[in-house]
C-alpha cells in the first residue's frame, strides 16, 4: 500500500515541476496586509529555535520529528494569516523552506514517501517566492534521490539536469553533480560511462571551488562525500577494486559528528567487500553498520543493511556472518 501511495506523483509530473522552476522567475515577495501583525521578534525565536533542534546530536535529532511538524505547521500559519513586511515574509518563506526539506528527509527515513515528496515540493515553493535558486535546485535534488531511490533514474537524471541550470554555489553545484553521477551509473548504461566521469570530475572541481560560504542544506559535502559516491559509482559502472578503495578512503575522512552518513557509508563498505567475495570484512562493517543505525534511530540506513542479508547467505559459515544474521533478528 505504501510504494502504490508513493507512486502516486508520478515521474512526468515530476520532472515538469522541475522544468517550470528551471524556467520560471522568482516569485515577487509583498507585504501581507490581512491578518494580525507579526514582529521581528517572534521570526527570531523561531529561526534561533530550529537552528538549535537543527544542531543537536544525531542521536538526539531523532526525537523532534513532532517538534519540526510543529514548527513547520506554525510557520505556515503564520505566511498565510498573518501580516508582516516583505523582509519577515522573505526570512519565513526561507524558514518553511528549511523546515520542509528536514521534515521531508524525516518522513522518508520512516517510509512515509508521499509526505516526504509533498514537503520537498512545498519547500520548493517557499524557496521560489523566497528568490533561493540554491534552495530550489537542492529541493529538486532531494526529490531526485527519492526517484532514484525508488529505481526511476531517468526521472532523477531529468530533474537533476533541470536542478543544475540554475544552482551557483560550488558547494550546492558539487552534491548535484553527485548525485547525477550515481543515478547515471545506476542505470547500468554502459555507453553513460563518460557522462558519469564527467559528473564526477564536475563534483570535485566543485568541491576544490566551495568555500566556507555554503547554504546549511549542503554545507556538510565534503571530501568524504566525493570519495564514497564517486567509488559507489564506479562500482555500479564494475570497476570494484578503484571503488572499495574509494568508499574505505571516504569513510576515514568522514568527520565524527556524522554518525549517520558513517552508517550509510559502512553499509556501501560491507557491499563492496561482497562484490570482491571477502564475506568477513563484509559482515564486520554491516554489523556495525546495524548497531549505529539501531543507536541513532536511522531506519534508512538500517534497510540498506537488510537488503544486504541475502547477498550473505552463501557465506553463512564464514566469520562473523552468523553472528550478524542473529544482530539483524534481534
Amino acid at each position: 500500500m505504501e510504494r502504490r501511495t508513493f507512486l502516486t506523483i508520478s515521474g512526468t509530473a515530476l520532472s515538469a515541476l522541475a522544468a517550470d522552476w528551471a524556467g520560471g522567475p522568482a516569485s515577487a515577495l509583498a507585504q501581507a496586509c490581512d491578518g494580525k501583525p507579526i514582529g521581528e521578534e517572534l521570526v527570531a525565536f523561531l529561526e534561533d529555535s530550529i537552528r538549535h533542534l537543527a544542531g543537536l546530536p544525531t542521536e538526539q535529532r531523532q526525537h523532534t520529528h513532532a517538534l519540526l511538524d510543529a514548527y513547520l505547521a506554525a510557520v505556515t500559519d503564520l505566511l498565510e494569516t498573518g501580516r508582516y513586511t516583505p523582509a519577515l515574509g522573505l526570512r519565513l518563506h526561507t524558514l518553511a523552506a528549511s523546515l520542509s526539506q528536514t521534515v521531508a528527509w524525516h518522513a522518508f527515513d520512516l517510509r512515509r514517501h508521499t509526505h516526504a515528496s509533498q514537503s520537498w515540493i512545498a519547500g520548493l515553493h517557499n524557496a521560489h517566492a523566497a528568490g533561493d535558486r540554491d534552495m530550489g535546485a537542492g529541493l529538486l535534488g532531494d526529490l531526485a534521490y527519492q526517484a532514484a531511490w525508488r529505481r526511476d533514474h531517468t526521472t532523477a537524471a531529468n530533474i537533476l539536469h533541470h536542478a543544475l541550470t540554475r544552482a551557483q554555489n560550488p558547494a550546492a553545484r558539487c552534491l548535484l553533480q553527485l548525485r547525477l553521477a550515481r543515478t547515471l551509473a545506476a542505470r547500468g548504461d554502459r555507453s553513460e560511462r563518460g557522462a558519469v566521469l564527467r559528473a564526477l570530475a564536475a563534483a570535485e572541481h566543485h568541491l576544490d571551488d566551495a568555500g566556507t560560504d555554503r547554504p546549511a542544506w549542503c554545507a556538510w559535502v565534503s571530501e568524504a562525500d566525493l570519495a564514497v559516491d564517486s567509488g559507489q559509482a564506479l562500482l555500479d559502472l564494475g570497476d570494484t577494486s578503484r571503488a572499495h578503495q574509494l568508499i574505505s578512503e571516504g569513510e576515514r575522512l568522514l568527520p565524527p559528528d556524522r554518525d549517520k552518513t558513517k552508517g550509510v557509508f559502512l553499509a556501501y563498505r560491507a557491499a563492496s567487500y561482497l562484490d570482491l567475495k571477502e564475506p568477513e570484512p563484509a559482515a564486520a562493517a554491516a554489523t556495525q553498520s546495524l548497531l549505529l543505525a539501531r543507536r541513532i534511530g536511522a531506519p534508512r540506513c538500517a534497510r540498506l543493511i537488510d537488503h544486504l542479508l541475502p547477498r550473505f547467505e552463501p557465506y553463512a559459515n564464514a566469520q562473523g556472518v552468523r553472528e550478524l544474521f542473529q544482530l539483524a533478528a534481534a
